[in-house]
């Protein structure tokens, strides 16, 4: 049994990340920002601290941590997390996404080859998981779902949202086992299926039909940008959908080859959040 510090506990993979280990009957600590609305699993020790404020993460590195599970939320990239765990830990597996390898001198796109790279220079033993988009982001249909129609731009992008249990036993496997060191795992679901088809799913797993209508790009452009309020975000969304009509997002077998199974079907996760879009 190995105690393992799971920060980003609360998140969508993250929960997944603290039951697998809880499961496997290891000692899990999860760094919370309120200890006291937390909802993590009995025996899981909670310790509060805050990624932009890196020494409060000391109690919780503090008394021989073995592992380390590191999603980070988007907000500016602390150094001093990263030199903090090195000093504490013995691995550490990041939540990343689908990046390109940075080189020394390189300048980063996105936080996660930042992040990348500060672990890749502290001494620890790692493995970055690059998920695809998780299945959840479909959540962010809901409501349409609930009023029946769909409306979003590029139905004919195909997808590989990946189940986000999967991500979780896939990070689960590197914490816990040998042999993981160094992976740069590429995480994503069993098949690609278009938009259109994924919002068809939704709607059979319902017992209702849900259309789909096909949003103009420039019509979607603003409508996100309104609702996301992150223009660059939003143009960097509609290319990437773009380029999935003519070449579907990529799959890969790291699922089966990590977990000697495959990966969970997108019609599975619906199936567990019929109650999400009702």
């Amino acid at each position: 049994m190995t105690k393992i510090l799971v920060i980003g506990a609360n998140g969508s993979v993250g929960r997944h990340v603290v039951a697998s280990l809880v499961e496997g009957g290891h000692e899990v600590r999860a760094l919370v920002r309120n200890a006291a609305t937390s909802a993590l699993p009995a025996g899981v020790e909670a310790v509060e601290g805050d990624l932009s404020a890196p020494e409060s993460l000391a109690a919780a590195l503090h008394g021989g941590v073995a592992g380390v599970y590191l999603m980070w939320p988007g907000i500016p990239v602390q150094p001093r997390v990263v030199e903090l765990i090195a000093e504490h830990a013995e691995r550490v597996v990041y939540l990343s996404t689908d990046v390109p390898d940075l080189a020394d001198d390189e300048p980063a796109a996105i936080f996660h080859q930042e992040i990348e790279r500060l672990i890749r220079r502290s001494g620890l033993a790692w493995t970055f998981v690059r998920a695809i988009d998780f299945a959840g982001n479909a959540l962010g249909w809901a409501d349409q779902v609930r009023a029946g129609v769909v409306r979003w731009p590029y139905g004919r992008a195909r997808r590989s949202l990946v189940h986000e249990r999967d991500i979780a036993e896939v990070a689960v496997r590197a914490l816990t086992e040998d042999g993981h060191d160094g992976g740069k795992y590429l995480v994503t679901g069993p098949e690609s299926l278009a938009h259109a088809e994924l919002v068809r799913i939704i709607g059979e797993e319902l017992g209702t039909e849900v259309r789909w209508e096909e949003l103009a790009p420039e019509t979607a452009r603003k409508e996100l940008t309104a609702a996301w309020g992150n223009a660059a975000f939003v143009e960097s969304r509609l290319r990437a959908w773009e380029s999935f009509t003519r070449e579907p997002e990529r799959v890969t077998d790291t699922v089966e080859r990590v977990l000697g199974r495959p990966p969970r079907s997108f019609r599975s996760w619906a199936r567990e959040h019929t109650a999400d879009f009702r």
